[in-house]
């Protein structure tokens, strides 16, 4: 079994001219530092495919103070491909999550966990997770079909959209922590691998959560959160939706925008 933590990377797919100046939306880089707490200490996040100007940028904001703990970050302006070759990782290391991937994510993936049952052409251990950077759109835009192409080995992590920050996070609680997703697109094959029996815990969730701000403002958000356990349930008994600090907030500024996580 595999000690060593995996590491994430993502790779930053905006359709802009990679050439130009980037400033990242303030919902971005929320959700950009937001991974790094989840992974926490003692891994590291990799942000590809990135300008010089847009690698800067993002450099300056994710190294300004904060008071959680957090993963290590790397910028690069090569390519997904790119940093493997130089690396010497081979493609079958290195796993895409893709909603249309034939597997779900298992908690064998990181090589934590072994399954005798786990069928041979599911690939993995992986030493990698990649991540199509500002993926989460409403209605989803499939950015992910480009690195589809080149061939990775791939999981989903069931049937409903997820933010970035959030999809990361799901992979790390399972793959590191030993949790199954225990979805009703899942549950078969974490019978089958035989997950279920060496889990230890089950994922929760909240589905399209709707935030209010008072005054009769609201607002449905179209995607499936972890529940934040830092956060009390509601009088109406439905718990809450982790999401980035700050991000509640740039939402309440600003409910009329079209949603693009």
């Amino acid at each position: 079994m595999s000690t060593a933590r995996p590491q994430y990377v993502i790779e930053h797919m905006e359709e802009d001219d990679p050439s130009a100046p980037s400033v990242f939306p303030a919902w971005a880089l929320l959700e950009y530092r937001h991974m790094l707490q989840l992974v926490g200490p003692g891994s590291t996040v990799h942000f590809t495919s990135l300008s010089h100007a847009s690698l800067e940028s993002l450099r300056t904001e994710l190294s300004s103070s904060t008071s959680q703990e957090q993963a290590s970050f790397e910028l690069h302006t090569a390519s997904i491909t790119t940093l493997m070759q130089q690396r010497g990782v081979p493609l079958s290391k290195v796993c895409l999550l893709d909603p249309k991937a034939p597997f779900a994510i298992s908690i064998t993936d990181a090589g934590k966990v072994e399954s005798v049952t786990k069928p041979a052409d599911a690939g993995g251990p992986f030493d990698f997770f990649l991540y199509g950077g500002i993926l989460g759109d409403d209605p989803p835009r499939d950015r992910t079909s480009s690195l589809r192409q080149l061939g990775f080995p791939g999981r989903h992590l069931g049937g409903v959209q997820m933010t970035t920050d959030t999809a990361l996070g799901v992979t790390k609680r399972c793959v590191e922590d030993g949790l199954v997703l225990a979805l009703d697109d899942t549950k078969a094959q974490e019978v089958q691998w035989g997950d279920v029996e060496k889990a230890k815990g089950s994922l929760e969730w909240v589905n399209y959560p709707e935030l209010h701000f008072g005054r009769g403002e609201s607002v449905e958000m179209p995607f499936r959160y972890m529940v934040d356990e830092g956060r009390a349930t509601l009088a109406s008994g439905e718990k809450q939706p982790l999401m980035p600090d700050g991000m509640r907030e740039l939402i309440k500024k600003d409910l009329g925008r079209s949603f693009e996580f």
